[in-house]
């Protein structure tokens, strides 16, 4: 019998509670729910807000079936809010928003990833952040990419430009920038033209080119995710991974003092501690005084 329980008035089935989801570490279904209900709501919430939800399905554990999905799943209550998104220049399509604790249950009843632009529903294609993603060719790890994070940080201080960070849950690093809005494709340059100095800096460790025979140990700086259309994992979503990693928020501290890879893994049982200590290490990136105009083009 599936258990019904109610959320800020909204009556949701929550199904297979006693199912394993991550085998390495026999964590349940029920564990993944009362993560995001009791751990990471407040500060999930506060970066899925009036953002598209684009979600990473994965009900049967990330050695199951995996699908990426940005139409509102099937079965979705009509009390979960959808925003209308550009899919084309006369075409749009509608998504998920998740703006409060009953919707956020409902997609994690799911097992999602949850994956947002860096744009708002109200300004589609219009970021206020910047995103750099740093991927590790093996044998090069997260070792390598707090390396060039440093760099980018400091390169985007040149720029007067604040640089905070996140572990992706998976094997590198992202890098998060509060922007005064601006279209998504002059951002896009802009974090294509750092992405290219820092290779011309740093060769023998950074590589600007998805291609990947130029990628066994280097860091790969993604700039494509601030194209409109494409999406980011978000702050402390679980990840599909063999053991329940977050994208977790870290200090500058954390990365300049990293010697090995676990040193920047969280889990989710990790993060309440976390939260407690530092809080959401990324709330600049909500904060509108934060926010700075991105530097026109020399």
């Amino acid at each position: 019998m599936t258990p019904i329980t109610e959320v800020e008035g909204r009556r949701l089935a929550l199904s297979n509670l006693d199912k394993v989801l991550y085998p390495a570490t026999g964590t349940t279904k029920g564990e993944v729910l009362h993560y995001y209900a009791a751990t990471a709501a407040q500060a999930l919430l506060t970066h899925l807000r009036d953002r598209p939800v684009s979600f990473l399905r994965y009900p049967d554990g990330p050695d199951g079936q995996r699908f990426f999905t940005k139409n509102p799943p099937p079965g979705t209550p009509s009390w979960v809010r959808t925003t209308p998104v550009p899919r084309s220049e006369d075409e749009s399509a509608r998504q998920v928003v998740v703006q409060d604790l009953a919707s956020l249950m409902w997609a994690a009843n799911l097992v999602v990833e949850f994956h947002t632009p860096q744009w708002r529903t109200d300004a589609p294609g219009t970021a206020d952040r910047m995103v750099f993603d740093l991927d590790p060719g093996a044998p090069a790890t997260v070792v390598e990419c707090c390396a060039v994070a440093v760099w980018l940080r400091e390169r985007l201080a040149a720029d007067r430009l604040s640089a905070y960070a996140k572990t992706s849950g998976s094997k590198g690093l992202h890098l998060l920038v509060p922007l005064e809005p601006a279209p998504a494709d002059r951002v896009s340059a802009y974090a294509k033209r750092l992405a290219v100095e820092a290779e011309q800096e740093l060769p023998e460790l950074v590589v600007h080119r998805m291609t990947r025979t130029l990628r066994p140990g280097k860091v790969f700086v993604d700039f494509s995710q601030n194209a409109a259309s494409k999406t980011t994992a978000a702050p402390y979503t679980l990840r599909a991974r063999p053991e329940p990693t977050v994208s977790a928020p870290v200090t500058w501290t954390e990365i300049e003092e990293c010697r090995a890879p676990r040193g920047l893994t969280f889990l989710a049982h990790d993060m309440g501690a976390r939260l407690e200590r530092y809080g959401d290490l990324l709330g600049p990136l909500v904060d509108p005084d934060r926010a700075r105009p991105l530097p026109v083009a020399r």
